[in-house]
């Protein structure tokens, strides 16, 4: 990539950058971002662990729509 292209993205507002990141990331295909997220053996056993917890207690999940207000009303 152009720096002159990186410079000028950098100097975007925070939220303007949030957003293009990821645009970029939604505009990969799921065989692009299973080849590009590689992860380490501790990683998919904490994943498993936590699926294995969730399935043994769904309730225990809060909605992501909870978390993102808690979030916001401490900024």
């Amino acid at each position: 990539m152009a720096t002159d292209i990186l410079d000028d993205l950098l100097r975007l507002p925070a939220s303007e950058r949030a957003n293009l990141a990821l645009a970029l990331w939604e505009s990969l295909s799921d065989t692009e971002r299973e080849a590009e997220v590689v992860l380490t053996s501790e990683q998919r056993a904490e994943l498993a662990r936590r699926l294995a917890e969730h399935e043994a207690d769904p309730g225990s999940a809060i909605p992501w729509e909870v978390i993102e207000r808690k979030h916001r009303a401490l900024g």
